[in-house]
């Protein structure tokens, strides 16, 4: 069933990475899955806490954003007339795409400017007594 989900949003959003990923984009999933996905439950759980501070809080959101820079790049600028697998061809289509992947962009953004502007991130530490 999975494997028609996956030929199915294939097919119907025109992506071609899904099926048949280029080496980038199967080193950006290897990353992802082996050095972002063991952080993720901490780093959840110290933000909920406010134990994540913007010094630190702005890190997952680097590599997050460089992986969709590359990626939205790719969908705008890749010609994929010679793929093998039918991606985007027209600009409508390439716009449809890409609205899959811009949330995985803003969301991570949003988080950042909420722990930048969000007095409860912003706390400065006090100060142990002596």
């Amino acid at each position: 069933k999975l494997t028609e989900l996956l030929q199915w949003y294939a097919a119907a959003f025109r992506d071609p990475m899904m099926l048949q990923p280029p080496a980038w984009f199967k080193a950006f999933i290897y990353c992802e899955a082996l050095l972002q996905l063991p952080f993720f439950p901490v780093a959840a759980y110290a933000f909920l806490k406010g134990w994540y501070r913007t010094r630190v809080g702005t890190c997952p959101v680097q590599p997050l954003s460089t992986a969709l820079f590359a990626i939205l790049a790719h969908i705008l600028s890749h010609d994929f007339s010679t793929s093998e697998l039918s991606g985007p061809r027209t600009h409508r289509e390439r716009l449809v795409l890409l609205s899959v992947y811009v949330p995985y962009l803003l969301i991570p953004l949003l988080i950042l400017f909420t722990m930048l502007y969000n007095p409860y991130y912003n706390q400065v530490e006090k100060r142990k007594r002596k």
